[in-house]
Formats: C-alpha cells, sequence, structure tokens
C-alpha cells in the first residue's frame, strides 16, 4: 500500500511537472500556424496587388449596414482577398483568417483573428488627422477612403499591414487600444513578427494602434 502511494506521488509530481511544458509546446505550435496565416494573408494581399496596378484594397466604411462591419476589421476585408485564398473565405469557413488560440473571434467576429491597417485605404494626411479610437467604428465620424498604392509605402520592413487584433498567445483580452500583450504582425514586405505592444511605436491616437500610424503608410511601426 505504501509503495503505491508512492508510486502516485511520484506520478502526481512528474504531472505537474510536465503538463505545463505540454501546454507551453501546444501554445507554441498554434502561435506557428498564427505565423503561417499571416504569411499567407500577405501573400494574398501581393495577388490583390498585381491585379488592381499596385492599389491596396479599400471600401467605403462601414462595408456592411445591419450589423456595422468596418473594413479594418477581418470580416470587412476578407471578401476582397477571397478570390486569392483558395479555400475561400466565409464565418463558417475562417480558413486562414483565424487563430486557433482565439477564443474569442468564434463569439464575437465570426472566426476572423486578424485586421487591415486603415494606414492603407486613407491618405497620410487623413490618418494624422485621426487622432481617435472613434475613427475605426463611429459611424459619426467615417473618414472616406482614398486608394492608396504600393509604391507609397516608404519602409516596407517597419510598416504594419495586418496583425491578431487580440493577444491570443498571451492572454487574448488586450487589444490595440492597450499597451498590454503581444502578438503576431505582417509586415508590408511579407516578413511576420511576434512583438510586445510596447515594441509599436505610439499612433496618432497615442496607442498602440497600426490603424492610425503617424504619417499612415509612409510612416513606420517599429524602430
Amino acid at each position: 500500500m505504501i509503495e503505491l502511494l508512492v508510486v502516485i506521488t511520484i506520478i502526481g509530481i512528474l504531472a505537474a511537472i510536465l503538463l505545463p511544458t505540454l501546454s507551453k509546446a501546444r501554445e507554441e505550435a498554434r502561435k506557428i500556424v498564427c505565423v503561417s496565416n499571416l504569411r499567407q494573408i500577405g501573400i494574398a494581399f501581393n495577388f490583390y496587388l498585381d491585379d488592381y496596378n499596385g492599389t491596396f484594397p479599400l471600401a467605403e466604411d462601414p462595408v456592411s449596414t445591419s450589423p456595422y462591419y468596418w473594413l479594418w476589421m477581418g470580416r470587412g476585408w476578407r471578401g476582397l482577398l477571397m478570390p486569392y485564398i483558395q479555400q475561400g473565405i466565409s464565418s463558417q469557413n475562417p480558413s486562414i483568417l483565424y487563430c486557433s488560440s482565439d477564443k474569442t473571434a468564434p463569439t464575437q467576429w465570426e472566426s476572423t483573428s486578424y485586421a487591415y491597417s486603415m494606414s492603407f485605404y486613407h491618405s497620410p494626411e487623413q490618418i494624422n488627422l485621426m487622432d481617435d479610437i472613434s475613427y475605426s467604428y463611429d459611424s459619426t465620424k467615417i473618414v472616406y477612403s482614398i486608394p492608396q498604392k504600393i509604391n507609397r509605402v516608404s519602409q516596407s520592413c517597419k510598416k504594419v499591414l495586418v496583425a491578431e487584433w487580440l493577444d491570443n498567445h498571451t492572454g487574448g483580452e488586450n487589444n490595440w487600444w492597450s499597451w498590454s500583450g503581444s502578438r503576431n504582425y505582417l509586415f508590408v514586405d511579407g516578413h511576420v513578427q511576434f512583438l510586445r505592444a510596447k515594441e509599436i511605436l505610439p499612433a496618432n491616437d497615442n496607442w498602440p494602434d497600426i490603424n492610425f500610424t503617424v504619417d499612415g503608410l509612409q510612416g513606420k511601426d517599429i524602430n
């Protein structure tokens, strides 16, 4: 009996040691898949740019009226990229727009985990006048879209195109309007980086908010 109790105790200790390690390994695997998603999204953007003479996807906000879908949100721009993603995209089949670590998106945002910077369908002058987060969701503050071309990007390796909306891999509660958390960012040049919010430069609304990067697509999000 004593020997059995000793064995059970040892198994319990080993489980307590190994379970956090296994959980961390699973999350690292999800993060890798998320990076792959963003790289594929970057390829889809490049196909779009090729077909539209170097012009980034744009539409007038909001792109739907009931409920309001904004272009920068995943639900807003997924339709524009749909022809360039093999599996297609819908709320039932979010494909590469969904990160499996995102527990919020399936119930609130039709399983779309990534968002597209408003800097790519507004001029730098417009972006510099948008100094509050409400410009990204308030229907009384709609700023008309202006086509922006890839050749206007000043620093493609430092300007974020698309990013996870939430810090899915380090908590899942912090969004772009918080200096806490970390997430994957897709840059214009196609590379993906996992960065802390504190590594992102303050935007015009004083948050690490890639929607309102100082000078828009002619500015930068990291040093």
